[in-house]
């Protein structure tokens, strides 16, 4: 789950407020499903970035289970989401959950205690090192588990941030700590969903009245899901991959095509050179060969 910030001009834009980054806009909450990046659940409003969290997510969990989903659900989230509130309505609805922590001074203490051999080197880039350990932080009722990630540069460009810089998320997953790290960084998986839907529906928000642009939200939600829909129920999209919005509109939907009158049949014509045209016959095929709903 992520927030989404959609600046607006003007001071007429009902619902509209200034949030952290001092910018007027509305502030969408937006749950994806990292394995294929649709939509699940998605709310315009305005205000800090905290209002609503907390319900919000806890009607994404019931949704995604009325819709079918079975075995263990996962949360993930990033520091604007933090907070004791959560954790314990998360804990009630019995899923597994991964937010990340700001660094309050307790946080600071609790990462200066972990002992130096406890930190595990993990793959990273060539220009940086990075190590992950556990520790724990008192929580409401009982302590927390919290995950730390350090970062450095490396080589030459140390001499611009030589020192260790920390990322920390509580969790109650029972994965080991290195794991627990990469299963946190699904998390980024929204951010393509929050560039898909800037790039296209929610570019602007034309109206002045909130309920209007609520429902253009759910517009653009639906578009956004219909490209990933396409991707996912035609069989051509790699396992963990996800394609950029982009990409799938300029292959299989801003083709240049014509509609022509053959033999008393109507038949799209594309090009002819078309390098993409095996893709989309797979693609087609496959959504041809779905149930049909009665």
């Amino acid at each position: 789950v992520d927030s989404a910030i959609c600046e607006v001009s003007g001071k007429t834009k009902a619902g509209a407020a200034y949030g952290y980054t001092s910018r007027l806009g509305y502030h969408p909450l937006l749950a994806v499903r990292a394995d294929t990046g649709e939509i699940v659940a998605a709310r315009l409003r305005g205000g800090a970035s905290q209002q609503g969290n907390a319900h919000f997510v806890a009607e994404a969990v019931h949704r995604t289970r009325r819709a079918g989903a079975e075995g263990e659900i996962t949360v993930r989230a990033d520091a604007g989401f933090w907070s004791h509130d959560l954790i314990e309505q998360l804990d009630g609805l019995g899923v597994r959950w991964s937010i990340t922590i700001p660094l309050y001074p307790n946080v600071k203490k609790a990462i200066e205690a972990i002992p130096e051999e406890s930190w595990e080197s993990i793959d990273y880039t060539e220009t940086g090192a990075a190590q992950v350990a556990e520790t724990l932080i008192g929580g409401p009722a009982e302590p927390l588990r919290l995950v730390v990630r350090r970062t450095r540069l490396v080589g030459p460009q140390a001499t611009i941030w030589p020192d260790w810089r920390y990322h920390a998320f509580a969790t109650n997953t029972g994965l080991p700590a290195v794991e627990a790290d990469r299963e946190h960084r699904c998390h980024a998986s929204v951010e393509l969903a929050i560039r898909d839907l800037k790039e296209g529906g929610l570019a602007h928000l034309p109206s002045g009245g909130f309920n209007a642009n609520a429902g253009w939200l759910a517009c653009a939600v639906l578009a956004y899901n219909l490209i990933r829909w396409t991707k996912h129920l035609g069989k051509v999209q790699p396992a963990g991959a996800l394609t950029v919005g982009r990409t799938v509109l300029t292959r299989l939907y801003r083709i240049p095509g014509r509609v022509v009158n053959h033999g008393g049949r109507l038949r799209l014509r594309l090009p002819a050179r078309w390098p993409w045209a095996r893709i989309y016959q797979t693609i087609l095929d496959n959504l041809r060969g779905l149930p049909q709903l009665c």
